[in-house]
């Protein structure tokens, strides 16, 4: 017990709900990966679960290292890792690969390791991270013209990540928005930068539409949306019907561990629509479990961010848990046919080594400003003070 307490820091029940995630991601995992197995590996189901494995065990390695690190200095470090991102958006745009058929290549392979990254993920981290670092300080949010680097950074990352990816796009602008909601930022300035955005988007599908070899993914957004709105033809939308048919199948207890049905025919059964297939095996019983998990976990990080004391340890917070609480919401309301198919998987519970790597990383950002004592960051600053001068401490660059 002492060494629990020594190694692992800050809230206490935000680490026994993250355990017990991933312990009971293994069952889902493994049930949702077993015809593919079938289809992919010759059967050996145990290849797909020890792989989730490894992207379990070495999340839990990045989680627990950043959780040690001081909040201030992982704001520190987005200075440095966000232009790294970009440069590895640059490599994926150019030579980005394919991964199981998907009709974009959005990942790149380290080839020394043979681990294949998505790296809008990582490159969404970086900027919100930033992000959250340059809004704590005291700038005059009332003037349009010093966000400027900060637009300026969210729109090259943006552009980066948008010709092979639009629902990340999409959501990391969410994220965006809601940090400067946030930071402060009014509203008749949202409005412009949310105009600006749509603008964008426009030109550049005009763009691709008379120049089609910029990218591919045109097309497709138009037959999701079209098939989404319209109910689509029998080809376009078999998988948000397959995923109804599971769901519906599953009524109130479900048909069992294992014995799911639709998870033989729905093409990404373990990851966008793994929660169809724990609905289908698990019942209303199953899926509201899951709901009530992550409303548990949502609550923690409202809890942490409201205790910060600082504005950057809040919106620190508000940047790390953004992603985990959208990503969740888009996957379940795609599996219930609430939103058009994006490719959003569900944290820890959907197979993906970037994505668990990635959430794992927020929540270690998390669980450092909830364990960060801020008497300690006080004292520190107030030394600092004494030996350069005497300048105000200001509390909100903290």
């Amino acid at each position: 017990m002492n060494f629990i307490e020594k190694h692992l820091k800050g809230d206490k029940k935000l680490w026994g709900l993250i355990l017990v995630l991933m312990i009971a991601s293994f069952l889902p995992s493994y049930s949702a990966s077993s015809s593919l197995a079938y289809k992919f590996s010759g059967g050996n189901t145990f290849s797909f679960l020890s792989r989730h494995l490894f992207h379990l065990f070495l999340g839990a390695f990045f989680m627990i290292a950043v959780h040690r690190l001081n909040f201030r200095l992982i704001g520190k470090f987005s200075v440095i890792i966000l232009p790294i991102a970009m440069i590895m958006l640059v490599v994926t745009l150019l030579q980005g690969t394919e991964m199981g058929g998907a009709n974009a290549s959005r990942w790149v392979r380290i080839p020394i390791v043979g681990v294949s990254l998505q790296t809008s993920a990582f490159a969404s981290l970086a900027l919100l991270v930033y992000l959250a670092r340059w809004f704590a300080k005291p700038n005059d949010l009332t003037d349009f013209k010093s966000l400027w680097p900060p637009l300026i950074t969210t729109g090259i990352t943006l552009i980066l990540i948008l010709p092979a990816d639009l629902s990340t796009t999409a959501v990391i602008f969410t994220m965006v928005l809601l940090l400067m909601i946030a930071a402060g930022v009014p509203w008749r300035h949202m409005y412009k930068i949310i105009g600006s955005a749509v603008g964008v988007l426009a030109i550049f599908i005009l763009i691709v539409m008379a120049f089609p070899q910029i990218s591919n993914r045109v097309a497709t957004w138009k037959a999701r949306i079209s098939n989404f709105a319209t109910g689509g033809d029998e080809d376009g939308s078999y998988q948000s019907d397959l995923a109804k048919m599971a769901i519906a199948e599953g009524r109130v207890f479900g048909k069992g561990p294992g014995k799911s049905v639709q998870k033989n025919f729905l093409p990404q059964s373990n990851s966008d629509f793994v929660f169809a297939v724990i609905t289908e095996e698990y019942g209303l019983i199953g899926a509201s479990g899951v709901l009530l998990f992550f409303g548990l976990m949502f609550r923690r990080f409202v809890k942490i961010a409201r205790k910060a004391h600082t504005k950057f340890g809040t919106l620190l917070v508000l940047a790390a848990s953004s992603g985990i609480a959208i990503q969740t919401l888009v996957n379940i309301g795609v599996a219930v046919d609430l939103l058009p198919v994006t490719g959003q998987t569900l944290p820890f519970l959907s197979a993906g080594g970037s994505s668990i790597w990635v959430t794992s990383i927020a929540l270690g950002i998390i669980l450092s400003v909830s364990h960060t004592d801020v008497k300690k960051i006080i004292g520190a600053n107030a030394q600092e003070q004494d030996e350069q001068g005497p300048e105000a401490l200001d509390m909100e660059q903290l």
